[in-house]
Order: structure tokens, then sequence, then C-alpha cells
């Protein structure tokens, strides 16, 4: 099964060592998920870890060591930025990932904005939660 896990997944993995975000990351190490990815998506996972928001509550060596297991776990796509339907315009690389890695699910921590779109495509938009319950986890 393909999926996009939004950046915000990928952070709060990082952060909450037991919530379902790290579940799913984890099912993803353990070749239970094939994970899409895009060059952007690693650029905005790599400037949002320099938030000083965030650095208070990850450290560097965890966050070099989950970017390099993007790297190797993950299916590369390229995007050209076409999609335009998400009420936040930062969002739909997530969705033309989706579709260019044509990937089952995109999970998103949004509370809005993508999940309201609900499905794009073959892509259903779905929180960390429903994802563990896809999942079995």
């Amino acid at each position: 099964m393909r999926v996009v896990l939004d950046t915000n997944i990928f952070i709060s993995a990082l952060i909450r060592r037991k919530s379902p975000t790290r579940r799913i990351y984890e099912a993803a190490r353990q070749g239970r998920v094939e994970l899409v990815t895009c060059d952007l998506q690693l650029e905005e996972f790599r400037r949002v870890t320099r938030y000083p928001r965030v650095q208070r509550y990850v450290r560097p060596a965890e966050v070099g060591t989950m970017l390099n297991e993007l790297r190797k776990l993950s299916i590369y796509v390229k995007i050209s930025g076409k999609v335009d339907i998400s009420p936040d315009p930062a969002d739909n690389f997530l969705i033309e990932m989706a579709q260019a890695g044509d990937a089952e699910y995109l999970v998103t921590g949004d509370k809005r904005d993508l999940l309201d779109i609900k499905r794009y495509g073959k892509t259903r938009i779905v929180t960390a939660r429903q994802m563990v319950k896809i999942l079995k986890l």
C-alpha cells in the first residue's frame, strides 16, 4: 500500500514516541507501507525541524536519522506544481505527490483543508488515527 505522509505527521512521529503518527512511521520502517515523497517535502521537513518551537522537542541526530531513513524508504516522485485544489496552496504539493506516486492514502494532521477534500482521484485523505485503524496497528 502506497502512502503519502504530510510533513506534520513526520514531525509528530519525532516528538511523540507513543502516538498514532509514530506507529504509522514504524509500519513504513517495517515495510508494511510504501512511503511516497519528493524533494520539496524533504526540504520542508528540514526547514520545519529548524524552527525553534520544534527544536526544543527533537534532537538534531533524530532529525538526521529520520531524514536518512526517508531517503532510503521512500519512492521518489517529481512534481510540477500543477495541482491547485487545496484551500491551503502550501498543501497542493502533497496531493500532487500522492497522484504522481499512485498513493492510496494521504495522511495528514491538518484539522481542515486537506481533510475537507476527503478524496482526490484514487487517494483517500485521512487522519493518523484513521490510518492506524486501516493498517490495524
